[in-house]
């Protein structure tokens, strides 16, 4: 259960020779028109994902059924969810169909709900689901690349859970980086793609995102298929069975209060 409610984101040596002056001008405008051709294919993305309509979603409720794995192989059934988002930093995930087990996260905090009460979530589940927050694709796209220091590059056409894809990497001023591959022909994001190092074995590690059956929904294009990898092993499905936009949740259905400690000795 626990597994699948946290399943729920060039260097370069210089020759030392003489070079004619006009070699660094030509170089910067190669950048230039390659990150203008990065932007330009963000904005068919967005433009693509509802435009205002999306830039502007202030909440979301989700209803369907996630399936978690473990080194790629499935863990069971799945479970039906109920998922409350409200844009920046408030979620709230209730799982089973009694709606029994919440997970409510707030800001950076998190918080696990169950027949015993509420008590504080594991410090890791909620550094996970930070992560994925601080790299999730609408933080990128509403976010990231509005923000100061940002660097913009384009690399070109692939091939990306099986479709024609525009590749572009966003890069923050903290040296984080989100690789995105766009559909070439609707421009809807097909896959994004992170890393980031684990501070305790240092390791390396890659997560990746796949969206597919894109549905409108009030103006916006919204996956109805959602697939996580972590580290090339498939580790959550997500299939929605309905959505609605800014509905005007209530931020008091954020709240909780921790009312037990699991570690304690009674």
């Amino acid at each position: 259960m626990r597994h699948l409610a946290l399943l729920l984101l060039l260097s370069a040596t210089s020759l030392a020779q003489a070079s004619p002056p006009a070699e660094p001008v030509q170089s910067a405008q190669v950048d230039q028109e390659n990150a203008k051709k990065a932007r330009a294919l963000i904005n068919q993305a967005i433009d693509a994902l509802g435009g205002q309509a999306y830039l502007t979603i202030q909440d979301i409720s989700q209803e369907g059924r996630t399936y978690g794995f473990h080194h790629g192989e499935s863990e069971g059934a799945g479970v039906v969810f109920w998922r409350f988002y409200k844009y920046p930093d408030k979620d709230r995930l209730e799982l089973t169909k009694k709606r029994d087990v919440k997970y409510i996260y707030r800001g950076n905090e998190g918080y696990e709900i169950t027949y015993k009460g509420t008590r504080a979530d594991d410090p890791k589940a909620v550094s996970d689901y930070l992560r994925r927050k601080h790299y999730a694709l609408d933080v990128v796209l509403r976010e990231w690349i509005n923000e100061p220091g940002i660097a913009l590059f384009y690399e070109g056409s692939t091939v990306a859970a099986q479709k024609d894809t525009q590749q572009v990497t966003i890069m923050n001023a903290r040296n984080e980086a989100v690789t995105l591959y766009l559909d070439s022909n609707t421009h809807l994001p097909v896959k994004k793609t992170f890393s980031w190092r684990d501070p305790t074995d240092k390791e390396r590690n890659v997560e990746d995102e796949v969206y597919d059956n894109y549905r409108p929904v009030q103006g916006v294009m919204t996956p109805f298929s959602v697939t996580r990898f972590y580290n090339g092993d498939m580790s959550n499905q997500r299939f929605l069975h309905s959505v609605e936009y800014n509905k005007g949740l209530s931020d008091s259905l954020f709240e909780a209060s921790i009312t037990y400690d699991p570690n304690k000795v009674k």
